[in-house]
């Protein structure tokens, strides 16, 4: 799943691509902001939860015709609303950053024991789906060796340092500030917050021997991208994903406790 070079101008980036009060203004000239027709509105709104299930579903590959397709509207209007592909898919993925970290702050200031609050974040990101939408630049997957140029880098945020994986296993590392080749860095302050938020949840889960030592903020970042395979029946759907989050949550868990 790749996301190509985020391009467009500062201004367009500021109306189409950042979530801070946007759906419902357009700009016209410096500090000037009138609101969307209602229909404008209405197809904004088509169009972005249309984006997100197409994307949830299909990854951020998906042809900006299915998204056209799913929110029953021409696919100039997409393109009228969003310049391109990129814009529209850092607009959903900041609104996902931003919807897991508000999730994480949820439950580490609602849970008391550090297990029960990382795992009710967990549980509460799949059901929504949305760890399907987790911006790839987030994870990345390689070698330790491959890796040790950029040690650094990673070392300067915060819970990202990873064990280093034997026999040349792979090393599953959060990036933060810097992303893979061809990838654009992503909203500073929306991922930074999310490491932050989800390293204090795992400190306080391994400190209290609840959690595995060699667990990172990248292992459970990567439980809440997994998903169950779709099965038509939402029942037997719900209960695949329960199924496969006890199973992953098990792995994750100290086996001293």
């Amino acid at each position: 799943m790749n996301i190509s070079d985020f391009h467009g101008s500062a201004s367009t980036l500021s109306v189409e691509s950042s979530g801070r009060g946007l759906a419902g203004a357009t700009t016209h000239g410096v500090g000037r902001s009138t609101p969307l027709r209602v229909d404008a509105q209405r197809n904004l709104e088509h169009v972005l939860r249309a984006a997100r299930e197409v994307f949830g579903e299909l990854g951020y590959g998906a042809p900006m015709e299915d998204v056209a397709r799913r929110a029953r509207v021409g696919v100039g209007t997409v393109y009228r609303r969003f310049p391109s592909k990129d814009v529209l898919v850092r607009r959903i993925a900041e609104e996902e950053t931003a919807r897991l970290t508000e999730q994480a702050q949820t439950a580490l200031g609602q849970e008391e024991e550090p297990w029960q609050a990382l795992s009710r974040f967990l549980r509460t990101s799949v059901a929504s789906g949305a760890g399907r939408l987790l911006p790839p630049q987030v994870l990345r997957v390689g070698s330790a060796a491959e890796e040790g140029a950029e040690e650094a880098e990673v070392a300067r945020v915060p819970h990202q340092r990873q064990a280093v994986a034997t026999g040349g296993a792979p090393d599953l590392r959060v990036v933060g500030s810097r992303p893979a080749a061809g990838d654009e860095p992503l909203d500073d302050a929306g991922a930074g917050a999310l490491l932050e938020v989800v390293g204090r949840m795992v400190d306080r889960a391994r400190e209290a021997g609840e959690l595995r030592t060699d667990v990172t903020v990248a292992d459970v970042l990567l439980v809440i991208a997994t998903a169950a395979p779709a099965l038509p029946d939402p029942a037997q759907q719900a209960a695949a994903s329960t199924r496969l989050l006890d199973i992953l949550l098990e792995g994750l868990r100290s086996r001293t406790v």
